[in-house]
């Protein structure tokens, strides 16, 4: 078990905005968050937004222009910031972390977005 603890979701209307964060309880810096997913019931773990050691951000399309992945790497924490939500939007955020040493993934629970009026 690897304690990922994700924060700051919750029920927003349609235009608003939510951060979301990402930490490894426990400060075990062999494990870095690298990645956001979102997952529907019943449906597929979506990736949403990635960055690299080097900083360099990826989005999938529908994201693009409205959220943003950043990393702060003294505290070992990932960010996501969401803007201008739809109600498509709606999902548990996944963090995910990869051991710098085994490169193994581990993803944590999640944090609920709502986004509706």
């Amino acid at each position: 078990q690897v304690p990922v603890v994700e924060s700051g979701g919750g029920l927003v209307q349609p235009g608003g905005s939510l951060r979301l964060s990402c930490l490894l309880a426990n400060g075990n810096t062999n494990w870095v968050p690298r990645a956001w997913y979102r997952q529907v019931a019943g449906n597929q773990r979506q990736l949403v937004a990635t960055i690299t050691d080097s900083g360099t951000t990826d989005y999938t399309d529908s994201v693009k222009g409205r959220f943003t992945i950043s990393r702060d790497d003294q505290l070992n924490r990932l960010y996501l910031q969401m803007n201008s939500l739809k109600s498509e939007d709606t999902a548990v955020y996944v963090c995910e972390v990869r051991n710098i040493i085994t490169k193994v993934d581990w993803w944590g629970q999640g944090t609920q977005v709502t986004v509706s009026s």
